[in-house]
């Protein structure tokens, strides 16, 4: 990295300035040289780059996990996460929304605008080369200026050399963005996977909510038909008939409200993955329904380690860095800018049957524009980069802060179904054997008919908390996924590549490539 002071600079240039000068004594020996003092003093100007900030998510985020860690974790690769759930419709859903989904088509499309803006960004770095053609004709006093045709056609290079690093600022800029873009492709994909994932299992549970909910009706009804017989018979009084058929009415309005919940959530899954409800049904009817035993999620015991797999932590940290690269350029654009430029060109003269051809060049000129006053302008633009600077800062700590909540919050949850499920399948067993227990009791006249309705009651409620603990288990383990990252590498970015209208755009020549590299 070089430095220049004031003192440097004056000097350098007066040492330039000398040994350009035709009328300096040492013209014819150091002719030979401009080229090369030019390109050298350029260089060493520019050497002054701007560089990115190098985030640590260690020092902003805690040392530890305040929540417990699961235990049974092994697997590390979260993007094999899915396979290991054993359920192939699952992930055949997950795809199909993928493909379909609009806020990961919007994901791609800024992929594709940030990629453009990128090569934009890059281009300002090579010289430029313009063609102009133009074809005049003219008449004027005849026959002593006879009618004339001119020709002329040209190239006119130009190339602003960036002495102080605003075009590169502006290109490594684009290029933040653009992998920002990119961890903002692959968060879209583990939140759409995510959804998908809660809405199947939110219908998993709701078949099995059904199924219980019929079965308790059958029950329900079973002990309507008989009260009714019994009542016929004068065996019970008509009120505990009354209870009975009270009791199996509320038992089939509960089935066809279950009913509707799971259509519901059917729908919600054709609408995620776009898949005809018919066909949707049938691979649902086909693939047994089953929550996963384990999820089998392995989290680092350092939190600094976990944040640097969110894509969205990564998109804030590329964001700050872009805009840390805008407050370089912005001060890059208040300093001296130098360009060059030429032309050459070839003309034809054609009067009165006499062709006439000619050709210029020249180079140059080379011009050091310094901004003096712009209205404030400037100083404005400036101010405002560092603002958004300040910005992208609050929004990076927001982000950080925000991803450590998420993860606590899914250690949480998932350690307190793991405490509450022992306790839940006990009171399921439990509650069935007294419920056994006094259906014995009332089919030997030795319970009443309150007391059966109550034990139903019991058991229906604890059955349908186990299925709910099940659910809830497993959207921990789903939120634990999704706060860990979904299984991105910042090092290993898979990415949807470029359409094709811009493959020829994004991809340069390896010699220009290796030239914008250098530069």
């Amino acid at each position: 990295l070089v430095v220049f002071t004031y003192a440097d600079w004056r000097s350098l240039c007066t040492s330039a300035s000398s040994l350009l000068n035709p009328d300096a004594g040492n013209h014819q020996l150091m002719k030979p040289f401009r080229s090369l003092i030019v390109a050298s003093t350029t260089l060493c100007l520019s050497a002054c780059a701007i560089h990115s900030p190098q985030l640590d998510t260690s020092k902003t985020a805690p040392l530890q996990w305040y929540a417990p860690l699961p235990h049974n974790g092994t697997l590390t690769d979260l993007s094999q996460w899915w396979n290991q759930l054993g359920d192939p419709l699952l992930i055949q859903l997950i795809a199909s929304a993928q493909q379909v989904n609009p806020t990961l088509a919007v994901a791609r499309t800024r992929i594709e605008q940030t990629r453009l803006t990128r090569v934009v960004a890059g281009a300002t770095l090579l010289p430029r080369l313009d063609v102009s053609l133009s074809a005049t004709q003219s008449s004027a006093q005849p026959p002593i200026i006879p009618e004339n045709t001119t020709l002329q056609g040209g190239l006119q290079p130009s190339w602003e050399i960036d002495l102080f690093g605003a075009n590169r600022a502006s290109r490594d800029s684009a290029q933040a963005r653009v992998e920002g873009a990119e961890a903002e492709w692959h968060e879209a994909r583990v939140s759409v996977a995510a959804e998908v994932a809660n809405s199947y299992y939110s219908l998993r549970a709701c078949d099995e909510l059904l199924r219980i909910t019929r079965s308790d009706a059958t029950s329900r009804t079973e002990t309507a038909r008989l009260s009714a017989l019994s009542a016929e018979a004068g065996f019970v009084a008509p009120a505990s008939a009354a209870l009975a058929r009270a009791s199996a009415a509320e038992g089939s309005g509960r089935v066809s409200q279950q009913q509707a919940q799971c259509d519901l959530n059917i729908k919600a899954l054709v609408a995620l993955s776009a898949l005809p409800e018919p066909e949707l049904r049938r691979l649902l009817s086909e693939a047994p329904g089953h929550f996963p035993a384990t999820a089998d999620i392995s989290i680092a015991s350092i939190p600094a380690h976990i944040l640097a797999q969110r894509p969205d932590v990564y998109t804030a940290e590329r964001e700050l860095v872009a805009a840390s690269f805008d407050v370089g350029g912005a001060k890059a654009l208040r300093l001296p800018r130098l360009s060059l430029s030429g032309s050459v060109g070839a003309t034809r003269f054609i009067a009165g049957g006499v062709t006439s051809d000619l050709s210029t060049w020249s180079i140059g000129p080379l011009a050091l524009n310094t901004p003096l006053f712009d209205g404030g302008r400037s100083r404005a633009n400036l101010r405002a980069t560092r603002v958004r600077y300040d910005e992208a800062v609050i929004n990076y700590q927001s982000t950080v802060r925000n991803a450590v909540r998420e993860v606590e919050q899914a250690l949480v949850n998932l350690q307190s179904t793991r405490a509450r499920g022992e306790y839940v399948v006990q009171a399921v067993e439990g509650f069935r054997t007294s419920l056994g227990g006094t259906e014995s009791l009332y089919q030997n006249g030795l319970a009443s008919l309150y007391e059966l309705e109550e034990s139903r009651r019991t058991r229906l409620a604890a059955e349908l908390a186990l299925v709910s603990l099940q659910q809830e288990r497993i959207a921990a383990w789903i939120a634990l996924y999704r706060a860990a990252g979904g299984g991105w590498d910042a090092t290993q970015r898979s990415v949807p590549p470029p359409s094709p209208e811009s493959d020829a755009v994004i991809a340069p020549a390896p010699f220009w490539k290796k030239w914008i590299d250098k530069i």
